[in-house]
């Protein structure tokens, strides 16, 4: 007696499960071939021998009789081999007809969507009589590869509607995800994204690269191949930081390819992945460094700030961009001990650290600083200022603070430390609830005497009558670099700012600035100056004044500028490089001169070389173009 559990377990005899195929089952389903058939075949050939075995018992001829019925046997046998082979045959070419014939199938899928439904309707009313698909379970043969397989749910449609095997449904997935991934990617020109990118760092070298640039491009694209730099000129490894720095791949591995003992400048333009002890590895390498510049190093914090303070003893440089987990008080120790010394100080991007007391320590223990660099502290505030003013020696100053400084403050300080200064770049420095007012421009033209580098931006409050006093009859020396962008009123319900006295630099402002450093000038920056009128600039960029040391301008964001203006900038400039033209949109369709690259004029016809062997004939040709402009009339001032 079985018990119930017993029962339980025990399957039913119609449940259906059937055991695994063996191999000779799988290859005489695969050819067509039936066991029953086989098996009735040989019953009867045996009953048929039997038979004749037992008449020849009884009578003559039964020998002859059992050799015929041996020779039947053997005959059917080889006969049934043959039909094999035949099948197997077939089956082979039919394999091979179908492959080929599966490109030919996509190829008809294809027309089929391009057709409408009126020419598919003989072929819907014929796939009505199509042999239906093998449910999950059956057996199907391969479409692509006629092999034998069992259909799952996940089975894949052929090209003619039947079904494929899991290898030949893998290829043809590829096969689909290629072509869908061709026809999806955009069509972009190689290199394209990388030469603009050059053009905005600086990079316009046309023609062959130098053996030296080919160089540092291998360099960089093996950085982590390599084992060590040599003995390299400070120009050629700082350039090789830089394009480390840029590509992301300055790491705490390639970080020592920079580090040689008899170094004395140590400049890291891409510290966001360095930790905190691969800058004490800097000072322990390097402990005759006399300026160290680390940008974005987010992991500098007061333990090596301790490590600077014991081994560099020579530090007289120090820039750090970033480096917000240094303390207030580890600042005012590092002044302290290092204060002698120290020479030149440059601090950005400082969140939680770096006040009012900070500085007060600089200027209190530091009396030989020459350059100082406050950028964008968020702890500045007015008194910083007055400490500043105590700092007699000092010959380069940029500042930029977040808190509103009284302009008081600012006259103050320029009186006092702006005899001594070559350089002076204030940024972003307005009182909003105060009316227009030029008491910092005066100061300036009274004070500075020596500056060649000028920087003043971001300003509402000065007028244009100011920027006029101040390069009039201005006794400092033709300026070298000049950078007054974004000085202009910000009431945006008027774009044009007050009528009876423009805000920032204007049209007047302008003409006495290139009178006054316009032949020495090297770089000149008046993006975002909007009231300057075309008149002006037409009048400066005439052509025959020339301007024969600007090599960068930019005068982005200026709407009047046009065609008319660029093509006399690259007159009146013979020396220029680079012309960034940024939200000019009057300018289309000028030809750019050989060795200068256009920056934000996507109209423009680029690269193309200039007109003539001399710079007289380009010139001329030029002008010629222009006069025709002018007569068909296309060259009309716009009003911004």
């Amino acid at each position: 007696m079985l018990t119930s559990g017993e029962r339980a377990g025990r399957r039913p005899r119609g449940s259906g499960i059937r055991g695994p195929h063996s191999a000779l089952t799988d290859f005489l389903a695969a050819n067509n071939i039936s066991a029953q058939e086989i098996r009735d075949s040989y019953r009867d050939r045996v009953q048929r021998a039997e038979q004749d075995a037992a008449e020849a018992d009884n009578g003559e001829g039964s020998s002859n009789a059992g050799e015929d019925a041996e020779a039947d046997l053997q005959a059917e046998s080889s006969a049934m081999a043959a039909e094999r082979t035949r099948k197997r045959k077939r089956n082979q070419d039919e394999a091979i007809a179908k492959i080929k014939k599966g490109k030919e199938a996509k190829k008809k899928a294809s027309k089929k969507k391009k057709k409408g439904p009126d020419d598919d309707s003989e072929e819907d009313f014929m796939d009505m009589y199509k042999k239906a698909k093998k449910l999950p379970g059956q057996l199907e043969n391969c479409e692509l590869c006629d092999k034998r397989f069992t259909v799952t749910p996940y089975s894949q449609a052929g090209p003619e509607g039947g079904l494929l095997c899991t290898p030949c449904g893998k290829e043809l997935k590829k096969e689909v995800k290629a072509q869908e991934k061709a026809k999806q990617k955009p069509v972009v020109r190689k290199g394209r994204r990388k030469i603009e990118s050059n053009r905005l760092d600086g990079m316009t070298v046309r023609g062959p690269k130098s053996l030296q640039q080919l160089c540092i491009e291998k360099l960089a694209k093996h950085s982590e191949d390599i084992d060590e730099l040599g003995d390299m000129p400070e120009s050629i490894m700082n350039k090789i930081s830089e394009i480390f720095s840029k590509k992301r791949a300055m790491n705490p591995t390639t970080m020592k390819l920079f580090l040689q003992p008899d170094m004395d400048t140590v400049a890291i333009h891409e510290s966001a992945y360095l930790e905190t002890e691969d800058f004490d590895q800097i000072f322990a390498v390097c402990p005759s460094v006399k300026k160290l510049s680390l940008r974005n190093c987010c992991q500098f914090k007061d333990s090596n700030i301790d490590y600077l303070i014991e081994k560099a003893k020579s530090l007289v440089d120090i820039q750090l961009l970033g480096a917000n987990l240094v303390s207030n008080d580890k600042w005012i120790e590092l002044f302290i001990a290092r204060g002698q010394d120290l020479k030149s100080l440059k601090v950005e991007w400082l969140d939680a650290a770096f006040d009012d007391q900070a500085v007060e320590a600089l200027t209190t223990f530091c009396p030989n600083i020459e350059r100082l660099k406050l950028e964008r502290c968020k702890k500045l505030g007015v008194d910083s200022i007055d400490a500043i003013a105590r700092l007699e020696q000092l010959e380069h100053l940029t500042l930029r603070f977040y808190d509103q400084v009284p302009r008081e403050k600012l006259v103050h300080m320029i009186k006092s430390v702006g005899a001594h200064l070559r350089t002076l770049c204030l940024e972003h420095f307005l009182d909003s609830d105060s009316d227009p007012t030029d008491d910092i421009l005066d100061a300036i033209h009274k004070t500075c005497r020596h500056l060649s580098k000028f920087r003043f931006s971001e300003n509402t409050e000065c007028t244009d009558d100011g920027y006029v006093n101040l390069f009039t009859n201005w006794p400092n020396p033709p300026l070298r670099y000049i950078d007054v962008n974004s000085l202009r009123d910000m009431d945006n319900t008027n774009p044009d700012g007050p009528t009876d006295y423009p805000v920032g630099l204007a049209s007047g402002g302008f003409q006495a600035l290139m009178a006054h450093s316009g032949p020495r000038l090297e770089y000149l920056d008046i993006s975002s100056c909007r009231h300057i009128s075309h008149a002006t600039f037409t009048d400066i960029f005439d052509g025959t004044k020339q301007y024969p040391h600007l090599r960068e301008l930019n005068i982005s964001f200026c709407p009047v500028v046009d065609t008319q203006v660029v093509a006399g900038i690259f007159r009146s400039c013979p020396e220029l490089k680079k012309l960034v033209t940024f939200g000019c949109f009057q300018v289309a369709d000028v030809v750019v001169p050989k060795g200068i690259v256009l920056i934000g004029a996507p109209k423009a016809q680029d690269q193309i070389e200039q007109f003539g062997d001399t710079l007289m004939e380009f010139q001329t040709e030029l002008q010629r173009e222009m006069d025709e402009m002018r007569a068909a009339g296309r060259f009309m001032p716009v009003v911004a």
